[in-house]
């Protein structure tokens, strides 16, 4: 085997050749957005904050993958046999450095977005069978990673696709059920929520840095630009469009059963999983197995799109099958150690690496939008967002200040870039300078 079939053959096995089709690429994409906090998170921001907690998480959920199709088409166009985000921008600026930084951020993604999935999926999981959290996280990981391996991205794909379809259905049946209860009349009154947040104070706590971490989502995410490189190329805008209205419908069923229980004054015993409870005990038996169903299809969705996404990854330094399916399985390992940590949660693990993904964002923007930033200022740009932002963000949550939480989201977002932009302007004018002496 030469160097080119081993080329050719890691580059099957992560874009699928680039002949993915739109339908079952929009599929995918729904079911890889449709994460942990898609089921959880939504639902407890219904049932404690009403409309308004609902609609900060499900909005920018939404907006972010149709801000992402544009760039997605056009990054497409323009490295047409591409992998990786990171190749893509290691190539533009011709610097292993720049590429470097970015496979960092976007391994760090892969891997806390697989702890979550394994935290989640683990608890929910293990109260309901009996079998120890540690060994569940386990096996969700075992059973992602068998059919994962075989073919890379096509088995992600047409999986995620059959997740996709059985969300679909068992979300309509759900809010379908929810209506039948009786007593939901009084479902207006879960409009306002539980709690005392409101307006500013929810922006602040809540709002704003999930808004931040949301849109940059995808933009730091493999996971998505590997579906942008996999999908038909004239196909990639309307399947990520597509992609978003699929999934918006899942978190807005689970927001829909949080609301109505706090409209009835169902006291949750752990608001983290209130939709769990509700169903467990307003629904007939038959529901929950299907909801067990549902659950386990989006999260095991969610790791196999971060199997793929470190494989593709790994492609970077070694195209050969076997780096391939090892960084899978060191990703795994990753994940699992980070879901059994005491104490972590999944909307406090979900808001920190929304922080970290948002530390790109606004260098990518600036390259796909024509910009020629100097490869340093891109480098040192995203190392000082990631030193900067992510441990204000991680003050902020500990101490429970909002306003440092969304300090910490903006410096990440803004540092990367405003550096890059200074630091290319000053060595513009250092080149013009000794052009003219």
């Amino acid at each position: 085997m030469t160097i080119d079939d081993r080329a050719n053959g890691s580059r099957q096995y992560n874009t699928g050749g680039g002949k993915l089709s739109p339908l079952s690429g929009s599929l995918s994409i729904a079911a890889a957005w449709i994460w942990a906090p898609a089921f959880f998170v939504s639902s407890e921001r219904g049932y404690l904050y009403g409309w308004q907690g609902l609609a900060w998480f499900i909005v920018p959920n939404v907006l972010c993958l149709l801000l992402f199709a544009p760039f997605a088409d056009k990054v497409r166009r323009i490295f047409p046999a591409g992998v990786t985000l990171s190749g893509f921008m290691e190539i533009r600026y011709k610097s292993r450095a720049v590429g470097n930084v970015y496979r960092f951020q976007l391994g760090a993604l892969a891997m806390f977005s697989t702890g979550v999935q394994l935290l989640a999926g683990g608890k929910v999981l293990s109260a309901v069978t009996g079998v120890p959290f540690w060994l569940m996280t386990f096996i969700l990981s075992l059973i992602a990673f068998s059919y994962s391996q075989r073919a890379g991205i096509v088995s992600s794909v047409k999986t995620n696709a059959l997740q996709m379809l059985l969300m679909l259905l068992v979300a309509v049946l759900a809010v379908a059920l929810t209506f039948t209860l009786e007593g939901t009349e009084t479902a207006r009154d879960g409009l306002a929520g539980v709690s005392n947040f409101v307006g500013w104070e929810l922006a602040l706590a809540f709002g704003i840095p999930n808004a931040i971490g949301l849109i940059s989502g995808p933009f730091g995410d493999q996971s998505f630009w590997q579906r942008a490189f996999s999908i038909k190329r004239k196909s990639v805008f309307k399947s990520f469009v597509f992609g978003a209205m699929l999934f918006a419908v899942v978190p807005l069923s689970m927001g829909i059963i949080g609301i109505v229980a706090g409209g009835i004054g169902f006291a949750a015993n752990d608001p983290s999983f209130v939709n769990l409870e509700f169903i467990n005990g307003y629904f007939p038996p038959w529901f929950m197995a299907l909801f067990l169903v549902m659950i386990l299809s989006g999260l095991l969705s969610s790791v196999d799109s971060n199997l793929c996404s470190v494989s593709s990854l790994a492609s970077d330094f070694r195209g050969d099958l076997k780096t391939a399916k090892f960084s899978m399985l060191a990703l795994l390992a990753c994940g699992i150690l980070i879901a059994n940590i005491p104490g972590i949660t999944v909307t406090g693990l979900f808001l920190f690496y929304g922080t970290l993904r948002a530390s790109t964002l606004f260098v990518t923007l600036l390259t796909l939008s024509g910009k020629r930033l100097a490869a340093r200022g891109v480098f040192y740009g995203v190392v000082l967002s990631v030193l900067v932002g992510l441990p204000v963000f991680a003050f902020g949550s500990v101490a429970d200040i909002p306003e440092m939480k969304v300090a910490g989201s903006v410096l990440s977002v803004g540092i990367s870039g405003a550096f890059a932009l200074i630091y290319t302007g000053r060595m513009k004018k250092n080149e013009d300078y000794q052009s003219k002496h």
